[in-house]
């Protein structure tokens, strides 16, 4: 189990830093989308690779970060039953969901989607529109994305299991960023 652990660890280290460097994309997206509209409205100029560019943005964080997210336990749930039941009860319902459902599901589409962009690198395809982008990156963000989601859901697998033999804490409790703890102590000192 200690290897196992040792490989959740490298998962979540690599999931860790890929969101961290995504996320500054969305600074990335609103700066290209505003100077986009300046030009677009007090210069008159346009063009398709700007707005196309915003997309492939949107589309990397959303898919990159998936795996980010599962790691911080953000993902929406339904808590409304399975917060009443005990915490072993819900780390098997996480067991099971990860086991028959987020695997299959995630693994399917990264598998599924890596032809999609092979096609799409060999044969150089570009957007339809007029002065759009190259479309292989983003087809490659689609199986990459999906295995990372992949990978932090055998990462979190392990921390489970791991739990339940009493090898770690719970998995489950939320990360705390120090950084966001001291928010309300110096809002309280303003006061």
């Amino acid at each position: 189990m200690k290897v196992l652990l040792a490989v959740s660890r490298a998962i979540d280290a690599l999931n860790e830093r890929i969101g961290r460097v995504v996320l500054w994309l969305i600074l990335a997206m609103v700066l290209v989308s505003t100077a986009n509209a300046a030009f677009r409205y007090l210069l008159n100029i346009s063009s398709n690779a700007w707005l196309e560019l915003q997309w492939y943005m949107f589309a990397a964080v959303f898919l990159l970060c998936s795996g980010y997210t599962l790691r911080h336990d953000e993902h929406i749930r339904i808590d409304v039953i399975n917060s009443h039941l005990s915490r072993r009860t819900q780390i098997w319902i996480d067991i099971f969901g990860t086991i028959c459902f987020l695997l299959p599901v995630t693994t399917f589409i990264a598998w599924l989607s890596w032809p999609i962009f092979l096609n799409a690198w060999v044969s150089g395809e570009m957007s339809s529109n007029a002065g759009g982008l190259i479309r292989w990156p983003a087809r490659l963000l689609v199986p990459l994305g999906f295995s990372l989601l992949s990978l932090q859901g055998v990462s979190e697998l392990i921390k489970r299991i791991a739990f339940l033999r009493g090898l770690i804490p719970d998995p489950a409790e939320k990360h705390r960023d120090p950084a966001l703890e001291l928010a309300p102590t110096i809002g309280e000192g303003a006061k």
